[in-house]
């Protein structure tokens, strides 16, 4: 795994993030809240476990001593949700940016929500945040739909290849 590889994932989330920023603003609050059967029960709740998710690693990788679970706390309107998102998967963009490749390897300890310690390798765990947002993003994209909406497109990483 290379430092470039993993710019173009992040690269790759922020882009795709972005786009399914722009599809929550096109939608209303019904939708937003709409009771869905899915890993999560609404297009809220799967939005901000996503940013839950980022923001938790970002942390971590920053290694930060004390780490915040937002799925437990925030409670923004949609317009909040989406500016958090933006915000949050360009912080990773950035920290992956300035990462020291010779550094890629080398474990990072973490401990994760249940308390349980762990510790993998940087790399890996940048590309998890990376396919664990992918993994709900098409989920969204499920979810929209049966709400009504269908202005999708696609944010398949082949299509940003094809994009760039």
């Amino acid at each position: 795994m290379t430092l470039s590889y993993l710019k173009e994932l992040a690269t790759y989330n922020l882009w795709a993030n972005t786009i399914v920023c722009g599809w929550l603003e096109q939608i209303d609050d019904t939708q937003w809240k709409q009771n869905i059967i899915s890993s999560f029960n609404s297009i809220q709740e799967t939005v901000l476990h996503i940013i839950s998710a980022e923001n938790i690693w970002l942390q971590r990788l920053n290694k930060e001593p004390k780490t915040i679970w937002l799925q437990n706390e925030f409670n923004g309107t949609k317009e909040e949700h989406t500016k958090l998102w933006k915000k949050t998967s360009t912080d990773l963009k950035s920290f992956i940016d300035n990462f020291n490749e010779n550094d890629l390897n080398t474990k990072l300890d973490f401990k994760r929500l249940n308390g349980e310690a762990y510790s993998m390798p940087f790399y890996q765990l940048i590309a998890h945040v990376v396919n664990h947002a992918t993994y709900h993003r098409g989920q969204l994209v499920t979810m929209l739909r049966q709400t009504g909406f269908k202005n999708v497109s696609s944010t398949d990483l082949l299509e940003f290849y094809r994009k760039m």
